[in-house]
């Protein structure tokens, strides 16, 4: 059934690999269930996905919609530590699996880039019929009694089968010739390339070209591979045959097309430069050519660790980004306290081995203790170099090396950090300079983390509670949110929007803006979204529940303000009544695209006059209609009139393609997503899908 929905989806929309993660056991945790058109093992590191993570497949899966990502621009500007991890040229498109209220995972599509083309509507439907259907189908299952969630590695399959080509022409050819489908298995060769290898074509096809060529494989040329796989630019390096330091050198094409890859391998004279662990096998990554190839690690765990905020998160962090950098295996971390090291992370040492070094005092002769006492990271280059550096100290069966890093952050000893490798290995002075910098940036996280681990808790806490996770889905009404936080400072606002849903049969969309950001605002921000909520629940009429708001905001916290707008919907009728509390006018887009500014009658700010009377007003919406409620910082520019950014704004509204609503909503938040963005923004549209026509106002 998964295998069968990933090839659709991945035709339907003319992509050339794609996928669907599934919930796992683990709370928080998808796992990749298929994986099509691409190699397996190259992209281990993204089989496993935490719902909490800064991707695009989380983010689907968390907020219930689509992300649609058609060039590397997009993916950027949203997903800096996607395009870190992946930094290729291509599109992504993911669509939530549900069914009803139930989550299931998130299926994906990687196709060829459209730079400043979005993807279409018509992409973006079949999209979501793949989706919707395998919803259903797993729905069916779920009712059936059968676990609808993914353990273990993904199933790996084709989309796409490609032709072998034209073998006499090829084997004219003096280079070799070999082609290989999307999981990297060998399809075809001509006679050049079974010479090259030594065995006849019989014994190569079907094989993993990196099984077939070991040399191939060498870390240096991973990221080679996984580029040719992800977008459609061909790639071009130089290799020792067979991985020989004496070997002769040998000039590399990759050229990819959606059903495969084509390597094209010919002679070449030695080059001027040589990559260090290219030219000498085992000595390690580290010249500037190796570096090149795999800096997209280190990129990735720098700005993994910005977003890190409690000292499990930046050990989780080093762990899924710092390790698969290095072809590290093991990896603890010691936080110092009073003059002590305590184990505060470990993964990939024997169960237990640790213990014995927990509590150690700085005055211990340990490489540990050592690294971190005299602020100089020690390198082993295997675990006969570190026995003999430290006689007598605890091994254990691993044979690899080791790397010691003092933790320092502002001239502060903070703890210190082990890297352990399976198998002994030299460390360049790139390497040295690369992760020594790392733990330097390590260390900052972790202090950070620990001197304000208390506040950020609460912050998120606050902030995770002030929007609805989801809409309330009614069927004769469509509501979607957006929200987005400021870029400066912390990234927790007063901006909210809600939907609630009244026992009278009546739908409450609420919007408001908190002034200031933090803590404080974050606190009053989930205060007034509650007191709405339980005013509207009482069947209060919409100026009860603004007075009833504004006295409470007095009462709470005297010199504090907030804005706010509350619309009282009937969905049958659509018939509305609305109030607003010095709030933005709100948008609305008739059925024949006419796109207005609404008058309404207000009253002041929230917090500011016990005595404040909220004047309602009147106004219905026509099937097909889209009210939109927005906060001022999606209209609103330093420098600028905001009247000129509510026009901006209604112009797009009106030239939006009539459904669906969450593309409205992508497009009218799409242009405010930049890194200078002073104020958080929000976005609530409600759209009547079906019943009775209002008239044209």
């Amino acid at each position: 059934m998964l295998t069968r929905a990933a090839v659709d989806a991945v035709a339907a929309v003319g992509g050339y690999a794609g996928g669907v993660y599934l919930r796992s056991r683990t709370d928080g945790l998808l796992l990749m269930a298929v994986l099509a058109g691409l190699p397996g093992l190259l992209f281990r590191p993204w089989w496993r996905m935490h719902v909490n993570r800064p991707y695009p497949v989380a983010e689907a899966y968390r907020s219930g919609q689509s992300v649609h990502l058609h060039d590397a621009e997009a993916s950027m500007r949203r997903f800096p530590q996607l395009m870190a991890g992946l930094p290729f040229p291509f599109a992504s498109l993911y669509e939530p699996v549900t069914a009803g209220t139930q989550r299931f995972g998130v299926l994906l599509v990687l196709r060829e880039v459209t730079p400043g083309v979005p993807v279409s509507a018509l992409d973006r439907e079949r999209l979501r019929e793949a989706a919707d259907r395998l919803g259903q189908e797993l729905a069916a299952l779920a009712a059936e009694g059968v676990p609808v969630v993914w353990e273990g590695d993904p199933v790996l399959v084709d989309p796409l089968s490609g032709g072998d080509g034209a073998r006499e022409a090829a084997d004219r050819l003096a280079q070799a010739l070999l082609s290989v489908d999307r999981h990297g298995r060998i399809r075809f060769l001509n006679a050049a390339a079974a010479d090259l290898v030594g065995l006849g074509a019989g014994r190569l096809l079907g094989r993993v070209v990196w099984e077939a060529l070991p040399w191939l494989g060498h870390p240096a040329f991973e990221d080679h591979f996984r580029a040719v796989f992800m977008s459609t630019e061909p790639v071009h390096f130089s290799a020792r045959r067979g991985g020989d330091p004496a070997g002769d050198w040998l000039s590399v094409g990759l050229y990819p097309g959606h059903s495969g890859v084509t390597l094209m391998i010919s002679s070449q004279e030695s080059p001027a430069y040589a990559p260090g662990s290219v030219a000498r096998p085992g000595a390690g990554l580290g010249s500037p050519a190796d570096r090149a190839s795999a800096l997209y690690r280190p990129v990735a765990l720098a700005i993994a660790l910005t977003e890190a905020v409690t000292a499990r998160q930046v050990s989780v962090v080093v762990t899924e980004e710092l390790l698969p950098a290095f072809g590290g295996r093991q990896l603890a971390i010691y936080m110092l306290d009073e003059r002590h090291l305590h184990l505060a992370w470990e993964t990939g040492f024997p169960k237990g081995f640790l213990d014995g070094f927990d509590g150690v005092g700085l005055d211990v002769r340990l490489p540990g203790v050592e690294c971190l006492t005299s602020g100089r990271p020690l390198f082993f280059e295997s675990m006969e170099h570190l026995a003999a550096a430290y006689p007598g100290i605890p091994l254990d069966a691993s044979v690899g090396a080791r790397a010691f890093l003092p933790l320092i952050a502002s001239g502060r000893p903070v703890g210190s950090c082990i890297l352990g490798f399976d198998v002994p290995r030299g460390f360049s002075p790139e390497e040295r300079t690369v992760l020594t910098a790392l733990a330097g940036l390590i260390a900052q996280a972790l202090e950070r983390a620990r001197r304000y681990d208390s506040e950020a808790a609460l912050a998120r806490g606050l902030q995770a509670a002030l929007l609805p996770r989801r809409l309330p889905v009614r069927e004769q009404v469509e509501t979607v949110g957006r929200y987005l936080p400021g870029t400066q400072g912390m990234d927790v606002g007063g901006d909210w929007y809600d939907v609630v849903g009244t026992g009278a049969g009546l739908l409450a969309l609420v919007i408001g803006d908190v002034q200031g950001h933090g803590v404080a605002a974050a606190a009053t921000m989930g205060q007034l979204r509650s007191a709405v909520r339980a005013f509207a629940l009482s069947g209060s009429t919409p100026q009860q529940v603004m007075s009833g708001t504004n006295q409470l905001l007095i009462d709470l916290d005297p010199g504090q303000f907030a804005s706010c707008c509350y619309v009282l919907l009937d969905p049958a009728s659509g018939s509305a009544t609305a109030v607003r509390a010095g709030h933005p006018q709100p948008l609305l887009r008739h059925p024949g695209g006419r796109t207005e500014v609404l008058d309404l009658p207000g009253g002041v700010v929230l917090g500011i006059d016990p005595e404040a009377t909220y004047p309602v007003a009147e106004l219905r919406l026509a099937r097909d209609a889209v009210l939109a409620l927005f906060t001022d910082g999606l209209v609103e520019k330093p420098g600028a009139d905001i009247d000129v950014g509510i026009e901006r704004l209604r112009l797009a509204l009106a030239a939006a393609p009539p459904a669906p609503l969450t593309e409205t909503a992508d497009l009218l938040i799409g242009g405010t997503g930049g890194a200078d963005r002073p104020d958080d923004i929000a976005l609530l549209l409600a759209s009547r899908t079906n019943g009775p026509d209002a008239p044209e106002a």
